[in-house]
């Protein structure tokens, strides 16, 4: 297991490349959590992009406006014999940006921007990771 505030690791942002579908925690009006699937894509910066198909006029967009204080996991599991997971946390900030970007057709203009603060990960170290 591997922790750091500064920035990702050689093998999370391998990892980070081969992966596409992460789960994405924001934090509604009323303080309560909420958790969906979003595709990603790690940039060269440092930063993580969300997209999605009508991104503006979903909940985590509401709650990031209120709130921007953000999770993405990452992870998968490699086998089961042996058991063996892998993963990567980042906690950060979210900007939200609207505007034309070339990260797939039919997506919508807006982007969430994750501002990554502590990166945490497991299991990357071993077979394949």
């Amino acid at each position: 297991m591997s922790g750091s505030s500064e920035g990702f690791s050689e093998a999370e942002r391998a990892y980070l490349t081969t992966q596409r579908l992460g789960r994405l925690a924001t934090v509604d009006p009323a303080g309560q959590p909420q958790a969906n699937p979003v595709v990603f894509f790690p940039q060269d910066d440092g930063t993580i992009l969300i997209a999605g198909y009508s991104l503006g006029r979903t909940k985590k967009w509401r709650n990031l406006l209120a709130n921007p204080k953000v999770a993405l996991v990452v992870d998968d599991l490699v086998s089961v014999q042996p058991w063996h997971v892998r993963g990567v946390d980042i906690r950060g900030e979210a900007e939200l940006l609207t505007g034309p970007h070339d990260l797939g057709p039919n997506l919508s203009e807006e982007l969430i921007r994750i501002h990554p603060r502590r990166v945490h990960s497991w299991g990357l170290a071993e077979a394949g990771g």
